[in-house]
């Protein structure tokens, strides 16, 4: 038997008691003739003790190890005369009468530490080693539990989990598909799937009313900090629901995960409009830890012959409070924030409400005190209060202010990440119009069912038509999003031709969906969670890649296995595959 115990399970209740540890040496200290070694497992770290006057031999093998060999010590538990309450077994120490080497190391790249020395790039190079941290480790042990708890709550919930397939055929509406050529079938590509939604659309068909699977999904697309090419998703639909069903029963799960997993009681999530959390918040992922919602002051800003204002569509504002006292420094940063390229603002007016009462702006000359006295009672400022004003297109203006509203609440410490505040976003557009295109594209998916009242829109103002689709959003984080799918195949064909299929288009991409749509489709819907984006909300992460046992970096490479690779040319021989002769040079 290699080990009896773990390193992190031994307590002061175990003392006198002989045990056989195994694991990796994380640290050695050596004390006149004392050595000292932590030893490591996933399950924490037990303090290891040789003495050399009292086994000189054994002090020496001790000393002649380096980080990160694997060791087995049989030793006698004792209570430990200088105790480390910062680790569980901080009580008691090993003293070692056997040791058997199992592997030596070479020196590791980095430190195998909380505060590692190695950069982002070589962490994920080694990334064997980086998962032998202990801030690492717990992300995905956080993982496990919220996978585990979930699948626990679905299966009370009667929910089945049914696999499906990894090969589909390609779609070209959504994002960039990954294609993996056939061997079989030369010149013909199967494509990995974005999500299973036809999949799980005909199991709904099929009479398992209850779906989830915890699954692959994978999208070609540029990557950022909550995107990887390949991610994890809760993913499940349910028969004969409507939306109140699907909301109720997954707010049921993240409170339940909540409680769980952090011991947090999460009070019911408010449910806002899309068209109110844009005119709020300028997002259809507001963060709503802090208040400073924006305000149109418009109509209130006319008729001065302020040429920025009277030309803008919109004018809006956000009140900082008790920043009044912000000096011009500050201010400047802020301007500067605004115009940085990413968000692309020409400016930024501020109007100071201080404590006395006195107003002052960056606008006094073309607006008096008593005029902007009306913005900040518009905007419910008090003394001690900044505005802070924002003008232009509306949609792209709203953007930016969102944008300066985030970095107001991260200045003035209102993103608390353990503060967690949830909501629905509901009644989102059905479609979006690409105007260079002259064409309308699904806001979420070609199956999303619009809202039974703007049916009849479909020919008149499609862009009007709101979806029964809902999103998931907590501390500003979009953690899921889902929908009322259409059943009706009448319906599915129309959706169809107002997206520009031609009847051929819809039959050679979706023929097999609306066949089965003719054989009895109930009404049906469902949601997806991003497990990866969920399991960072838990850990305060603001990057998915360390939820992740094996992630890709930000050129979608994984630089530990060098991949993606060259293939040779046997290879594309077999699959039917010629390179341009430039190309095979």
């Amino acid at each position: 038997m290699y080990r009896t115990n773990t390193c992190g399970e031994l307590r002061l209740a175990d003392a006198n008691r002989e045990v056989t540890l195994a694991g990796w040496v994380s640290k050695i200290r050596r004390m006149g003739g004392m050595t000292f070694i932590d030893l490591r497992d996933r399950y924490g770290i037990t303090q290891l003790s040789f003495n050399q006057e009292v086994n000189h031999d054994l002090c020496e093998q001790a000393n002649k190890l380096g980080r990160e060999w694997v060791i087995q010590v049989t030793g006698r538990v004792m209570e430990r005369s200088s105790k480390n309450s910062n680790i569980p077994t901080g009580d008691i120490e090993i003293i070692v009468s056997e040791l058997n080497v199992l592997n030596s190391s070479k020196t590791p790249p980095f430190t195998i530490e909380t505060e590692t020395d190695g950069g982002d790039e070589l962490r994920m190079k080694y990334r064997y080693l980086d998962l032998r941290r202990n801030v690492v480790r717990k992300n995905l042990e956080l993982r496990h539990r919220m996978a585990f708890e979930t699948r626990s709550y679905l299966n009370e919930k009667n929910f089945m989990e049914v696999e499906t397939p990894v090969l589909i055929g390609s779609t070209p509406e959504g994002a960039r598909d990954f294609v993996v050529p056939s061997r079989m079938n030369q010149g013909e590509f199967y494509a990995l799937p974005q999500s299973p939604q036809l999949f799980k659309q005909l199991l709904m068909v099929s009479g398992f009313d209850r779906y989830f699977q915890i699954v692959k999904c994978f999208r070609d697309e540029d990557l950022r900090a909550d995107r990887q090419p390949e991610f994890t998703q809760i993913d499940c639909e349910m028969s004969f629901v409507d939306q109140n069903d699907v909301l109720n029963l997954f707010e049921g799960l993240t409170k339940h995960l909540f409680k769980t997993i952090k011991g947090v009681d999460i009070p019911d999530f408010p449910r806002i409009s899309y068209a109110d959390a844009m005119k709020f918040y300028g997002s259809d992922k507001p963060d709503t830890r802090f208040e400073m919602r924006f305000t149109e002051i418009k109509e209130l800003t006319a008729g001065v012959g302020f040429g920025i204002f009277d030309s803008s569509e919109y004018v809006g504002a956000i009140c900082a409070e008790g920043c009044a006292s912000y000096t011009r420094k500050q201010v400047d940063e802020l301007t500067d924030f605004v115009k940085r390229p990413q968000i692309g603002a020409l400016g930024l007016i501020y109007v100071r409400y201080n404590e006395d009462g006195s107003i002052k702006s960056s606008v006094d000359k073309f607006y008096n005190e008593e005029i902007l006295k009306k913005w900040l009672v518009k905007c419910n400022a008090k003394p001690g209060d900044l505005l802070l004003v924002l003008a232009g297109e509306t949609e792209k203006t709203q953007k930016q202010l969102n944008e300066l509203r985030l970095e107001m609440g991260t200045r003035l410490g209102l993103r608390d990440k353990e503060n967690y505040k949830c909501l629905w976003v509901v009644d989102f557009p059905l479609l979006e119009k690409d105007e260079e295109l002259g064409r309308f594209f699904a806001k979420h998916h070609p199956f999303t069912s619009p809202k039974a009242e703007d049916i009849a829109l479909l020919d008149s103002d499609a862009g009007a038509v709101r979806a029964n689709a809902y999103d998931l959003v907590i501390n500003g984080v979009e953690i899921g999003g889902g929908s009322i799918r259409i059943h009706d195949s009448s319906l599915q064909k129309k959706m169809f031709t107002v997206l520009g299929f031609t009847d051929e288009q819809a039959e050679a991409q979706f023929g097999f969906l609306m066949k089965a749509f003719q054989y009895g489709a109930p009404p049906h819907g469902g949601i997806a969670f991003g497990l990866d984006r969920f399991v960072s909300i838990f850990a305060g992460l603001d990057s998915i890649r360390d939820t992740i046992a094996f992630p890709k970096n930000t050129a979608g490479r994984d630089v530990m296995i060098d991949a993606p690779s060259t293939v040779t040319i046997e290879q594309l021989d077999e699959l039917g595959i010629m390179l341009k002769p430039a190309e095979s040079n």
